[in-house]
């Protein structure tokens, strides 16, 4: 299927509530799933605007044959996009029109008072004057290059680099062509919300990963979540077993091997075989080396396999409910039913349980995209009963201001994140570790890190983060 009539077809199918963004570029028949998502992210993020350049240039009315998803899907790329690349009769239909669409556009423009596209854009619902947006993280891959070179990079494309931020508050009035150095993560920088990263060079050839801080946007969220905050917490040193739970589509994968320097062994689960071969292609653009991909449900994974024995970090990011994601497109799904929270919970409950029983794991990361209690302080106090007093909750990164919900004892030592609080995604960490002297990791957020953070206690704002040793790998 052609790539503009597979977008159509895809938002057609949100129109008719036949399911999830993710789900339904998935599950159709378009090969290259992460440019289908990424031009109907983005026709759907200009649907006002298409709408309202569709109306005043009349296309519809002149061109009576051409389906008006696959109209906005043309226009979108004609005039914000890629140029229409591909396409054919209708490609050719739509540069026809290209003069009076380019004319109708500056006439909107006039009429708004605005003199840039992004401009045009009108906050997602739910996300208006009084909450703020949603920034955009963009994580550094250190498998290929370095935070130093990446900011030259931007700097050189006629962006300005405003340093490390020293609060949330910074993030939120950052605007054009401005960009910071995330405060908590020492790798992800942060741009305006509305900054588009899919055509960058940077970022198709793996050097940069379109990552959010907290929560997953990309892939439609929950159960395929692109948080950096999950393999940050986890923290494998180097050499190390790991295994990504529900893995796909690899953007956590690749954090993990990042943190690795891939050394070490990490072995990745999913059950989709679209989305599996998705993220192999993204994980060897990312450089990554260091992973085994199996398609197969994690529950049905042998914990005392031998091949497993090494195994001592586990990363878990199952299925939820996404109720925590910030409406960057529209059309989100309904809040799930009172019955579907609990069959989620119980699925939780189980392959969370399922992974406490690898015999050498000694600290995993719990982490959903969902704001119920039920699916995260629940579950995890329902799985620490179980286990007795084999595994306990750790204080995960002491500084970070929101914590888990006081329904148990210890229950603080769970994260939670907000767009009004943290200025990220709505989600939810909980790491656990096995108790004993045999526990690889000390409690709290890897100590290096924390050291880090308050030794960088003392940097104005605005100036440049230390330097790092240069990669070999050079950013042109």
């Amino acid at each position: 299927m052609a790539l503009y009539s597979a977008a159509a077809a895809v938002l057609g199918g949100l129109e008719r509530g036949e399911g999830g963004l993710k789900s339904l570029v998935y599950g159709s028949d378009f090969p290259h799933a992460r440019q289908l998502y990424a031009l109907v992210a983005e026709t759907l993020r200009y649907g006002p605007v298409l709408e309202a350049l569709l109306d005043g240039a009349a296309l519809l009315r002149v061109e009576k044959k051409l389906p008006p998803l696959l109209a906005k899907v043309l226009v979108y790329d004609l005039l914000f996009g890629k140029g229409l690349k591909c396409g054919g009769r209708w490609k050719a239909l739509a540069r026809r029109h290209r003069a009076r669409l380019e004319a109708e556009l500056a006439r909107l423009k006039v009429r708004r008072g605005v003199s840039r596209n992004e401009d045009l854009l009108e906050p997602a619902p739910g996300t208006g004057p009084e909450a703020p947006q949603v920034p955009r993280y963009v994580r550094v891959n250190v498998l290929k290059t370095c935070v130093d070179d990446v900011v030259e990079f931007f700097k050189r494309q006629g962006y300005s680099f405003l340093g490390r931020a020293s609060s949330v508050e910074e993030l939120k009035i950052l605007s054009g062509k401005k960009f910071l150095l995330d405060l908590h993560l020492p790798e992800l920088l942060v741009f305006p919300p509305q900054t588009d990263f899919h055509d960058n060079r940077l970022y198709m050839s793996g050097h940069i990963i379109l990552q959010d801080k907290v929560g997953s946007w990309e892939t439609g969220g929950c159960g395929t979540g692109a948080s950096c905050l999950p393999a940050f917490l986890l923290s494998p040193s180097a050499g190390s077993h790991v295994i990504d739970a529900c893995a796909a589509p690899g953007n956590k994968t690749s954090h993990l091997a990042a943190i690795l320097k891939n050394k070490g062994h990490i072995f990745a689960f999913d059950v989709d075989t679209k989305r599996l071969a998705t993220m192999n292609t993204m994980l060897m653009r990312a450089g990554v080396t260091s992973f085994k991909l199996a398609q197969q449900d994690f529950l049905t994974v042998d914990p005392h396999d031998p091949k497993y024995s090494k195994v001592k970090y586990i990363l878990l990011d199952p299925s939820c409910s996404g109720s925590g994601m910030v409406a960057r497109l529209p059309l989100e799904e309904a809040a799930p039913s009172a019955e579907r929270l609990q069959a989620l919970a119980g699925f939780q409950r189980r392959v969370l349980s399922h992974a406490l029983r690898f015999p050498a794991v000694q600290r995993l990361v719990y982490s959903t995209c969902s704001v119920h209690r039920e699916e995260n302080e629940d579950v995890v106090h329902a799985v620490l009963q179980e286990q007795g007093s084999a595994f306990r909750l750790v204080d995960a990164f002491p500084s970070w201001p929101c914590r888990g919900l006081a329904t148990f004892p210890g229950a603080e030592c769970c994260l939670r994140a907000s767009p009004a609080d943290t200025l990220t995604q709505g989600f939810f960490v909980a790491v656990l570790e096995r108790r004993g002297e045999e526990a690889a990791v000390p409690s709290s957020l890897p100590a290096a890190t924390e050291e880090s953070l308050q030794q960088e206690e003392g940097v104005e704002p605005g100036a440049a983060p230390p330097k790092r040793r240069r990669k070999k790998q050079r950013v042109k």
